[in-house]
């Protein structure tokens, strides 16, 4: 199979599993408890499980990006072409409404339905900006100092707690942003607040980019 394609499918799956367990573990969360701490601490611990055992699964096929934000900080890089690029960023959209599609199927609720949750305020842009920043740098610090192999358990480390920490809850993707934004339940996003959440997670990368420079440089000086 064409290497193009088997990225695309690989990361069409991974991010459809990804926010099937995000909007699923959501919707079990509402009916095993009516305390949005509990069904936020459900959603949490089930996100944090399953993006690390995704990501450890499909990084020795397509890098694991599952993320926009990601494949298009390879493209930079030059680690991948800009229609692999396109590729992919498009196989997780597409994945990630499909994972919404999933987990209503499985609850049993209507295919496809518009979010309602106005999430989007300066605080929460806050939020989005942090959360992506802090995921780029906890990801490519990791990989500057040849530390690949712990990436699954970093980033979902750094998701799980910024669920907590961060206003926004820490979507920090674009495909997930749009993936949630076809569900009316705990998950949910409504549209309008979609294109600002996608462009606080652009600067957040951009944010998070810059770090890791600075962090890479310094390393650099402090070994010589």
């Amino acid at each position: 199979m064409n290497r193009s394609v088997t990225n695309a499918t690989a990361e069409f799956f991974g991010t459809a599993t990804l926010v099937c367990v995000v909007v699923g573990s959501g919707i079990m969360g509402t009916i095993l408890s009516t305390d949005a701490g509990v069904a936020l601490l459900i959603n949490t611990v089930s996100t944090v499980l399953a993006l690390a055992l995704i990501i450890a699964v499909l990084a020795p096929v397509s890098g694991a990006h599952l993320n926009p934000v990601v494949t298009v900080i390879e493209w930079s890089k030059k680690s991948i072409r800009a229609v692999d690029a396109i590729f992919m960023v498009l196989a997780q959209v597409a994945g990630a409404i499909a994972g919404s599609v999933a987990a209503h199927a499985m609850f049993e609720l209507p295919l496809l339905n518009s979010g309602t949750q106005q999430r989007f305020n300066p605080g929460t842009g806050i939020g989005e900006i942090i959360a992506t920043a802090g995921l780029v740098i906890v990801i490519y610090v990791f990989s500057m100092r040849n530390r690949a192999q712990f990436i699954p358990i970093v980033v979902a480390g750094w998701i799980g707690s910024a669920y907590f920490f961060t206003s926004s809850t820490s979507f920090a993707n674009p495909a997930v942003t749009v993936g949630r934004m076809f569900t009316d339940t705990f998950a949910g996003i409504s549209p309008t607040a979609v294109l600002p959440f996608i462009l606080a997670q652009g600067l957040g990368a951009i944010v998070g980019v810059l770090a890791v420079i600075a962090i890479t440089r310094a390393t650099i000086e402090s070994t010589q």
